[in-house]
């Protein structure tokens, strides 16, 4: 049986998203502050995506900012959403996480992905293989998981801290790779609906029917991340989501920018072929009044029956940002 959005655990994904006019240290602040009252709110996670060299996305070091995220909220799960594995060693990550187990226990996530998070120019620049195909990647998550059980006699390469640690590990994906991966595994898996809305129940259905029982899941759990706006109206979220469409637009032109402030009419900055390219990207989205983001949340857990939803809200006014959370809140029922 589908469950109610108020039975639903709902999070929070954030870049920290860097303002025109702003600063990094600017950025951080808010992402504390927003963090902070999703904790007061009762979302269950706060997950940090890492990105490298996009001028608009402050969460490059993203241990670090899970670090101080922790450190400022008390209940809420602190996390990745994700860290990009091929990115780092193996033990690098199990001691960073390890590191954030042993400062906050019981509110780390480890979730990875196996994209860059960046250009090809800047993927060599952080000395990853531009030769990988993928095929790596259950090496490595393999290698990363070993890290985390107890130390056995005799090895000679130990995490310190994060062997013998409970660090629940997610890995995420906007295709079919790491879904079929997190089944077979038995892991949980999260969803980009966010940029790859097409890809979503091919994803999904494969994720389930790949999943075999482990130690860790005894049956599938699946999360979707949703890009959401929410306002007191639709034409006042429309207006605001339109910061969001020009990150996407700028990308589409291969020029990334600063979050820009939100325009009444897009029509009057792109171009058709550069609308068709964002909407394609962004037609999961869910924006509008109260009524009308509830109505798109129900139908998004009829459609996906997902165990958790995760939100993502680029907003360039933070207070018009922490008002969209907000809603979001009172629509599940968490506050």
């Amino acid at each position: 049986m589908m469950k109610s959005l108020s039975e639903t655990p709902v999070s929070v994904l954030d870049l920290s998203p860097l303002i025109e006019g702003a600063t990094p240290a600017d950025s951080y602040r808010s992402t504390l502050d927003l963090a902070r009252h999703a904790d007061g709110w009762g979302f269950k996670r706060y997950w940090l995506a890492e990105h490298h060299n996009i001028p608009g996305v402050a969460s490059s070091a993203t241990a670090v900012l899970i670090g101080h995220v922790a450190g400022g909220t008390e209940r809420i799960r602190v996390g990745s959403g994700g860290i990009m594995l091929p990115n780092h060693a193996p033990l690098i990550i199990a001691e960073q996480f390890g590191t954030l187990e042993s400062l906050y226990p019981g509110r780390i996530d480890l979730g990875l992905g196996r994209a860059p998070g960046t250009d090809q120019v800047t993927a060599h620049a952080l000395r990853r293989d531009l030769g990988q195909t993928g095929e790596e990647f259950p090496q490595l998550l393999a290698e990363l998981r070993a890290y985390f059980q107890p130390a056995v006699p005799g090895q000679r390469v130990r995490a310190i801290p994060g062997e013998g640690l409970d660090v629940p590990i997610w890995l995420l994906g906007s295709g079919g790779f790491s879904a079929q991966l997190a089944g077979q595994l038995g892991l949980p898996f999260s969803f980009a609906r966010q940029f790859s809305p097409a890809n979503t129940l091919p994803a999904l259905d494969l994720y389930r029917r790949a999943f075999r029982p482990s130690e860790v899941l005894s049956e599938p759990h699946a999360m979707v991340g949703i890009n959401v706006v929410a306002a007191e109206t639709d034409a006042e979220a429309r207006r605001l989501f339109t910061s969001h469409q020009q990150s996407f637009l700028n990308l589409v032109r291969g020029h990334p920018m600063r979050i820009a402030p939100p325009v009444d009419d897009m029509d009057e900055i792109w171009s058709e072929r550069e609308r068709a390219a964002v909407e394609s990207q962004l037609r999961g989205s869910i924006v509008g009044s109260p009524d009308t983001v509830r109505a798109g949340l129900e139908l998004l857990l009829e459609e996906t029956a997902a165990d958790e939803i995760m939100v993502s809200g680029m907003v360039f006014d933070h207070a018009a940002r922490l008002r969209s959370y907000e809603i979001v809140a009172d629509i599940f029922g968490k506050r």
